[in-house]
């Protein structure tokens, strides 16, 4: 990477699926990924779903010598799962949490004990200022019936916005991960629509991988097969997206997966199939000042987009305000259960002489109900409040105009 016309990047993205005691196999994977990351030669290495910062402590030793520079971003209650692993160094980082990320009681999925978020880091690659960020967004568990999509299509929204707003002095914009959304999935329109982001599979001259760049394949051993329906050989939801800016143009060389199995291994890396991209930077040697306009025909298009994200967005919020309202009433209905029992409870201090009416275990048993009831409506009326706010403040800035779009680089 010396050259300072022309600069060769190697960019490594994967969800290594590293939950402890759920994953198969983890402590033997992440030795498998080590030793694989210090025989090839990659600049840049993006991690996903290393939810364990001792594992990340572990790949840290194991690559001080190929990639001696590395950050692991934290959030939530388990972490944000993303790490960064790099040849050149990382001279800044920052990381923003989605405001939406699942619902708490859906213990059973996880995602919003894991803190989904986006962390960038900087890098001086030659003479060019290079934005690398690495994601995951929310997985998708049900494609017919998808009650997660308006936090995805927000998470979507929120990530462009970062990028957007973090990039502007970048010559070199990177974006790797797990957007648990296929190609042509709103989301994913809405990402690349604004950020003017281009898809490494669809870009590369060379490829050398899974039929259709798939990421997510039918016949790794660590898939459920049913999980796939209706998609029976697999999806593509990992991705490595660039873009350069007038002073660089960026291009993408190769680009190749992992197809499932590993030789002299008896299993796979991950569920995930690994993506590693090959990009040529070319420095622009005119530095003049351009003004871009977006056509009438991508600002219909964009407006579309933005349209359709607006409706998914209104679909999350009527079904938040009416899980707020059950929420509200069954908090009303235990408080007057609650307000009932005192009344009972009072009987023989009014009335002198009087025997309580309940048995005293089945007295206290119901107080201790009707408490657990306010308490857990509570929360829950908290939880969607919140939800609401997000979804409120996300379909607000999406009714922002968009029509005379232009952006002035140097």
């Amino acid at each position: 990477m010396a050259n300072t016309d022309s600069v060769s990047v190697r960019i490594f993205s994967l969800n290594c699926w590293g939950i402890h005691y759920l994953s198969k196999h983890c402590s033997q994977r992440y030795a498998m990924i080590g030793d694989m990351l210090c025989k090839e030669e990659h600049d840049i290495v993006l991690l996903q779903e290393v939810w364990s910062e001792k594992d990340y402590l572990f790949l840290k030793k194991k690559l001080a010598c190929s990639h001696p520079h590395s950050h692991y971003f934290k959030s939530g209650v388990i972490g944000s799962g993303l790490a960064i692993f790099s040849k050149p160094r990382i001279h800044d980082t920052f990381l923003y949490r989605y405001s939406l990320n699942g619902y708490p009681y859906m213990a059973h999925h996880g995602d919003w004990f894991g803190g989904k978020a986006v962390g960038m880091a900087v890098f001086k690659l030659g003479s060019l200022i290079a934005n690398v960020y690495v994601t995951h967004l929310h997985a998708e568990y049900c494609r017919e019936k998808d009650s997660y999509l308006p936090h995805r299509v927000v998470q979507a929204w929120e990530l462009q916005q970062f990028i957007c707003h973090t990039s502007a002095g970048a010559d070199v914009v990177i974006l790797g991960g797990d957007l648990n959304m296929h190609p042509q999935d709103l989301g994913s329109r809405l990402l690349r629509s604004y950020t003017g982001l281009r898809d490494s599979y669809l870009e590369t001259a060379k490829f050398d991988g899974c039929e259709n760049g798939m990421t997510l394949i039918a016949n790794n051993p660590f898939i459920n097969k049913r999980e796939l329906s209706p998609f029976e050989n697999g999806i593509r939801i990992d991705y490595i997206l660039f873009k350069g800016s007038s002073k660089t143009e960026i291009y993408c060389d190769s680009m190749s997966t992992t197809k499932g199995s590993v030789p002299d291994h008896p299993f796979p890396y991950s569920d995930h199939e690994a993506l590693t991209s090959e990009l040529r930077l070319e420095v622009q040697r005119c530095n003049s000042s351009l003004l871009f306009f977006i056509s009438s025909g991508k600002v219909a298009k964009l407006v579309d987009i933005v349209t359709e994200a607006r409706t998914e967005v209104k679909v999350g919020l009527h079904w938040a305000e009416r899980m707020r309202y059950t929420a509200a009433r069954t908090g009303v209905m235990g408080l007057a259960l609650l307000f009932l029992e005192l009344a009972i409870a009072a009987v023989p201090w009014l009335a002198l002489g009087a025997e309580q009416p309940f048995p005293r275990t089945s007295f206290y048993l119901l107080a201790a109900l009707c408490f657990a009831i306010l308490l857990i409506t509570s929360l829950l009326y908290i939880f969607y409040t919140m939800e609401l706010k997000s979804l409120q403040g996300a379909e607000d800035q999406m009714r922002l105009p968009t029509g005379s779009r232009w952006a002035q680089r140097n």
